[in-house]
């Protein structure tokens, strides 16, 4: 380009598409996107901060939230590709009740003595939470009848109230092959309850919620 040129069309010629911005895109989990989702799954595990430093292995939150359901449900699985950077995801099952047996008999073998099993009761936060990945019946909850599929989505903060998170979920709903969806939030993340609240979600009455509440939509199926 000629010293003092601009954009081509300036210049007489045509505009090339080097000069225009990159959409992020919406696209299905690649492999290669692991250590991504896990790098924002701590990063927004703390109620939607950043978990980071919290537990010996930042690890911990995506192998429980994100990298089983990449492993065993990679068609349910959607990032948010900003020009070859995942900045946001979106990960669950079809079907809570497989997905446990699953998760039993699959991701615990794989994942191996990355954890070591912790005591009854857990005596430390970090406890608590591994406890969590050796019992996933945790996941089979009275009172969501109807709602077998759940999801997880995280996006980072610079992403989120741009659209992508209902976008994520959108591609969710479409994909997966259940009448309705749950999810269990911490009900101090007031901010994820208003994104979740203007998608249509509902609270479902779940027993003894403990921290959690528990959300549903339907999917018209």
């Amino acid at each position: 380009m000629a010293a003092g040129c601009v954009p081509a069309k300036a210049c007489g010629g045509s505009v090339s598409t080097a000069y225009r911005p990159v959409v992020p895109e919406i696209r299905l989990y690649r492999p290669a996107d692991r250590d991504a989702i896990y790098d924002i799954c701590v990063r927004t595990a703390d109620a939607g901060d950043d978990a980071r430093g919290r537990y010996s292995s930042d690890d911990l939150m995506g192998d429980l939230f994100a990298g089983p359901y990449a492993h065993l449900e990679p068609h349910l699985a959607f990032v948010v590709d900003d020009g070859g950077e995942v900045v946001g995801y979106v990960v669950g099952t079809d079907d809570t009740a497989d997905f446990v047996r699953r998760y039993r008999a699959e991701w615990i073998p794989l994942i191996g003595d990355r954890y070591p099993v912790p005591p009854q009761p857990p005596r430390t936060p970090e406890q608590d939470m591994v406890a969590l990945h050796f019992h996933p019946e945790r996941m089979l909850v009275d009172g969501l009848d109807g709602y077998p599929a759940h999801l997880h989505i995280d996006l980072l903060p610079a992403y989120q109230g741009r659209g992508f998170g209902r976008r994520l979920i959108n591609r969710f709903l479409r994909t997966v092959d259940a009448p309705g969806v749950h999810l269990g939030m911490l009900t101090a993340n007031v901010k994820a309850r208003g994104f979740y609240d203007r998608l249509g979600f509902t609270v479902l009455p779940v027993p003894d919620p403990g921290p959690l509440t528990y959300l549903g939509i339907r999917t018209h199926q």
